[in-house]
Order: structure tokens, then sequence, then C-alpha cells
């Protein structure tokens, strides 16, 4: 097995890592300060009012992008296994 090899699956499985979190970390984080902004407009206080619109944004936002999600992981493992004998074999 390669150095290189192990270097490139890493960097791939953090960049689909990434990309997959994204959507819902994204969501969450507009959610999060649209309330702040509301929050402080209104002078409310109650450090509990963001988390039901953020678990909201990320459940739809899972329930949406599942089939992109899915898609992803699907062909991340798939060129994964695929790329196995190439290893055991040293290329």
């Amino acid at each position: 097995m390669d150095n290189t090899f192990v270097v490139e699956v890493t960097n791939q499985a953090i960049k689909v890592t990434m990309m997959l979190a994204a959507p819902m970390l994204l969501g969450a984080l507009v959610v999060g300060i649209l309330v702040s902004l509301f929050q402080a407009v209104t002078q409310i206080n109650e450090q509990t009012l963001s988390f039901i619109p953020k678990i909201l944004v990320i459940v739809i936002s899972l329930v949406m992008l599942s089939p992109w999600m899915m898609d992803t992981i699907t062909s991340f493992t798939h060129d994964l296994y695929v790329s196995i004998p190439s290893v055991v074999m040293g290329k």
C-alpha cells in the first residue's frame, strides 16, 4: 500500500464528509443568525428559542437532500471498493 493512496482516500473521505454535512450546518447557521436577530430586535433573551427552528431546518434538509446524500456516499463507497484490487496487487 502506497502512502499517496492513503492520503488520497483520506482527502476524498474528508471532502465527502464536508459535502454531506454542509447543507445541514449552513441551514442551522442561517436560522441561528435569523433567530438571534429576532431576539435582538424584540429583546427576548430566551436561550432555548433557537433549538426548535434549527432542528426543523436540519430535518427538512435531511429529507430533501437524502437522495443526493445516499448517491454521494454510495458512489464514494463503490469507488473505494473498486480500488481494492489495485491496492492489493500493487498497481
